[in-house]
């Protein structure tokens, strides 16, 4: 089953979820902010999009200028602060199967469904 990992208040997100609608498929919509990801699934997300953890992070967020940047964080920290602080998860993250990617812009999407 698809997923998108999802935040009602952030346009892409929503253009993400209409976008699976329109394709047809079934899937499933995971309120991040509300459903917060364990690390290890943090973590095997991250492995998917094949991305570095700090690729992932919405580095443009008040949190992250204030407490994180410019610091030498390693990826499991990064992870953790992602964890503890969802919304600096980059968004919409749709999985589907052992596939992943950041649906920005939109139209990556159709290159795992």
């Amino acid at each position: 089953m698809i997923k998108i990992y999802h935040n009602p208040r952030c346009s892409k997100s929503r253009q993400g979820i209409q976008y699976l609608e329109n394709s047809g498929k079934e899937f499933e919509i995971i309120k991040y902010l509300d459903e917060i990801p364990s690390k290890k699934e943090l973590a095997q997300i991250i492995e998917l999009l094949n991305i570095s953890p700090l690729e992932l992070v919405r580095k443009n967020e008040t949190i992250w200028k204030e407490k994180y940047k410019g610091k030498n964080l390693s990826n499991d920290e990064i992870i953790t602060v992602m964890v503890e602080n969802p919304k600096l998860i980059e968004r919409p993250i749709i999985v589907n199967g052992n596939k992943a990617v950041i649906g920005r812009p939109t139209e990556l999407i159709n290159t795992i469904i």
